[in-house]
């Protein structure tokens, strides 16, 4: 958002709104608008490029001899510009080539010594007296485009005639010491009041205390003058009133279309703008004053675009396949969910973006149709990126301009086109409104805030009083009323962010000036925070695997569909992305392990033969939804935190290896064990089929893992549709594990360091014979919790397999061996005391799996 310094000091004074903007200078504005308004990006010194600039008066104007396009003119510059040759009426001779260039026109002359100010901030370039085809030239006369007001290099600029021949132009259109601030566009996000000079002018007066008075045109409900001469009909129709609140349209004839004034131009250029003619400059200054983006039709070209001898405008969304040529020359298919103007026969703009190139007002425009409307910010948005329109109407409209200004702005500009173009009033005023009744009563889009002093005091370390508030707020047009000891504030009709007592506090806040808050740090509690227990384990996780080999890699939430489908996975349990960031990102993942496994192959094609990936992150699963204290849904997708982890070797490293790769991944999951203290109760079940059914598991190769009766996830190798799907390798295998179930059993264990034992430890082994289907898992944990139920107190054991064996000639049977190590912190034991133990052990074992100690 640019602002004018002058303009605003200019406006104060028509107005009499404030006092001078910049009381203490421009530098001393600028740091406080940064402080308590919003960032400044840019301070330009848009006056200072005028410098030099005289205004002259051609009082003769002759053909050049040797030229068929040049004219030798003698101006008056009032003899402001000294050291330059003049002729006996103290004329200076000028050469110039402009099609307009005549005897008695009031122009910009750019004496030698002056820098054209097209050129300032580049190349400048410096005039010198200088011969044209043997005629001197002194200086020259500035078209617009030198003078930086414009496009037109076609012709000389021309001024008001009642400017005194060698005034400074600076002097003439009030540009001395002129600055244009420019403010970030996000500081205002929810303050569309300040992308107008009036917006910004009052808080302005407000952080430097100054009371502000608004225009007396400015007010919600003005008065327009009647019908002038032959009505030009116009009818409304507001199809989605949801989207479009409040339609204002009125209809002018007989406008007399021209170049702006030039102190019109000068404002438009000075803050971004381009100068295009009295008509439209007029809707765009009026835009920058109050923030209100306004738009105007050629009536007769919106009436021959309608089925009917009167115009019609429609406020619908587009029709498939209808196209619209833009202002700016693009042709677009607008999006089926746009706001559009359209005619009952053809789109004619993109509404609150920009104007289509049928009803544009051009040179031959003699009737217009003049709209104020408020649209739908959030689809105007959308409508902007899509299409690529990035105008000052939609930066305007995307904020959510006060739908209760219209009225104010359309009175305005009819009435300064009657003045300065001629135009005449053809229509009423249509006024298509579904704000709410109350609204409209109350003139204020938000009910009033009530609110204590000491509410806000409390708030801001601050002891202000009653009427300090008071005047900070009406400094800025509040409504501020008091009963007892209860404020009660009503924001201007302009204002769309005050509903709430914490936006009243912020508003005391920030005019009062924040770096007048206390500089007090508050009293806090030094007592260490307690860690967050899921941050702990995973920390310890991460490095528990990263020692064993594994490396750890983070992948995107989101998968594509694909993906689920070449794992077996169910797409309609998985939440679809309605608005993916990219075509590969379209589903929520239902489990980590998929997005391990697509990485495996393009690790075993970069040339690594052996590795282990593993991933600590968050699954969703469709149904299953956050819910409240009281058991409500909220809707919100739960959040699943799960540890997956694959290990992978190509087929000629897994030559080395003699095992299945489940127990390369089961090596693992041992190790995260053991280091996290989860020893006892450990179980392998292998499941059933229903188990497998709608996993990536391999049935016979994979098992569930139960920890104290509790399913901790799932480990094992993969289907041959997955390996074949994904190109892995035959030797893959990997687990998936809870990450909240892990953390219960982590927060069971107690155990803590203890020393080892001083005196010799002694080891057996054990072989037990068992039918072939019981499995090695089963009987291990069955041992390892036997031996330590059987154990004698201060002792410390570890069992240990040692082998699987299987006779050729006994089919039904296997023998497993474990072996037992112990030793006692207050003895050295015996070998008969062990195979007592151990016998114990055995026949445990008969009695539960029918085994036989070999």
């Amino acid at each position: 958002m640019k602002i004018s310094v002058n303009q605003i000091r200019l406006v104060n004074q028509i107005y009499h709104s404030a006092g001078d903007p910049a009381p203490q200078g421009v530098d001393h504005l600028v740091r406080t608008i940064g402080d308590q308004l919003g960032a400044v990006e840019e301070v330009i010194p848009f006056g200072d490029r005028f410098e030099g600039v005289i205004v002259a008066r051609i009082m003769s104007c002759g053909d050049h001899p040797d030229a068929d396009r040049l004219h030798i003119c003698k101006i008056d510059d009032g003899g402001a510009v000294q050291g330059i040759e003049r002729d006996d009426n103290g004329y200076v001779q000028v050469v110039c080539g402009a099609p307009n260039v005549r005897e008695g026109l009031t122009v910009a002359w750019l004496p030698p010594g002056s820098t054209v100010p097209e050129s300032v901030g580049n190349d400048p370039f410096v005039l010198e007296a200088r011969p044209l085809r043997g005629v001197v030239s002194n200086g020259m006369m500035a078209s617009p485009r030198e003078l930086t007001v414009g496009d037109s290099h076609e012709g000389i600029i021309e001024l008001d005639d009642d400017i005194a021949p060698g005034t400074p132009f600076v002097d003439a259109y009030k540009l001395r010491g002129d600055v244009v601030i420019d403010i970030e566009n996000k500081m205002f996000t929810h303050r569309p009041d300040c992308f107008g000079m009036l917006g910004v002018a009052r808080e302005i007066a407000g952080i430097y205390h100054q009371p502000y008075k608004s225009p007396e045109w400015y007010q919600i409900n003005p008065e327009l003058p009647d019908i002038e001469g032959d009505e030009l009909p116009i009818e409304i129709r507001n199809e989605i009133p949801a989207l479009v609140p409040r339609f204002m349209a009125i209809t002018m004839r007989d406008i007399t279309l021209k170049t702006s004034p030039v102190w019109l131009q000068l404002y438009l250029t000075a803050l971004g703008l381009r100068p295009i003619n009295n008509v439209v400059d007029y809707t765009n200054f009026f835009m920058l004053e109050t923030g209100q983006p306004i738009h105007a039709y050629d009536y007769d070209k919106v009436q021959a675009l309608s089925g009917a001898d009167h115009a019609v405008m429609v406020i619908r969304h587009p029709n498939e396949g209808e196209t619209l040529t833009l202002l700016n020359g693009k042709t677009i298919e607008p999006r089926s969910e746009a706001m559009m103007v359209a005619t009952d026969k053809q789109l004619i703009c993109v509404g609150g973006a920009m104007g289509g190139a049928d009803t544009e007002v051009d040179e031959n425009t003699k009737n217009i149709i003049i709209e104020a409307a408020n649209w739908d910010m959030f689809n105007i948005r959308k409508t902007s990126m899509e299409h690529g329109i990035f105008t000052d109407a939609v930066t305007r409209f995307n904020k959510g301009q006060s739908p209760l200004q219209n009225k104010a702005v359309v009175a305005k500009i009819v009435d300064e086109i009657r003045r300065y173009a001629g135009g005449k009033v053809a229509s009423a005023l249509i006024d298509d409104n579904h704000l709410p009744a109350e609204v409209m009563e109350r003139a204020s889009l938000h009910a009033p805030v009530r609110i204590t002093p000491a509410f806000i005091n409390e708030r801001l370390g601050l002891s202000l009083s009653a009427e300090e508030i008071r005047t900070l707020l009406t400094n800025v047009e509040f409504t501020v009323s008091q009963e007892a000891d209860e404020l009660t504030f009503t924001a201007p009709f302009w204002r769309t962010d005050i509903a709430i007592s914490e936006d009243i506090v912020e508003e005391v806040g920030r005019l009062y000036g924040y770096d007048h808050l206390p500089l007090e740090l508050p009293r806090r509690d030094l007592t260490p925070a307690r860690r967050d227990d899921v941050l702990e384990i995973k920390q310890r996780i991460r490095a528990i695997l990263a020692r064993s080999g594994a490396n750890e890699l983070l992948n995107y939430s989101f998968v594509h569909g694909n993906l689920l489908d070449k794992v077996g996975q169910d797409r309609t349990k998985a939440y679809q992305i309605s608005n993916a960031i990219s075509p590969d990102l379209q589903y929520f993942r239902v489990s980590l392990t998929p997005s391990l496994l697509e990485k495996v192959h393009p690790n075993i094609k970069a040339g690594y033969d052996r590795f282990a990936l593993f991933e600590l992150g968050k699954a969703h699963i469709k149904g299953h939804v956050l819910d409240d204290d009281a058991g409500d849904s909220r809707g919100l997708p739960r959040e699943f935190e799960r540890l997956a982890l694959v290990v992978a070797l190509d087929d000629k490293a897994a030559k080395d290896f003699s095992g299945a790769a489940y127990y390369e991944a089961k090596k693992y999951l041992e190790v995260l064990f053991t280091a996290l203290g989860i020893r006892k109760n450990v179980q392998f079940d292998p499941g059933t089929d229903d188990d497998i059914a709608g996993t990536y598991y391999q049935t016979g190769r994979c098992a569930r893992i139960v920890v104290d009766g509790v399913l901790l996830g799932r480990i094992g190798e993969y289907k041959a549709s997955v390996r074949k799907g994904l190109k892995l390798p035959e030797y893959c295998a990997g687990f998936e594990l809870s990450l909240s179930a892990l953390l219960a059993l982590t927060a069971q264990d107690q155990s803590s360091y203890r020393a080892l034992p001083k005196f010799p430890g002694v080891s057996q082994d054990i072989c037990l014979k068992v039918p072939v289907e019981v499995s090695y898992g089963e009987l291990y944990s069955f041992v390892a919790e036997t031996v330590g139920q059987l154990s004698p107190e201060q002792t410390i054991t570890t069992t240990s397999p040692v082998d699987i064996y299987q006779r050729e000639d006994d089919a039904a049977h296997k023998q497993l061996t474990f072996r037992l190590a112990i030793a006692s912190y207050e003895r050295t034991l015996t070998d008969d005391e062990i195979n007592a133990m151990l016998e114990k052990v055995a026949q445990a074992a008969a009695e539960t799996f029918q085994a036989e100690r070999v």
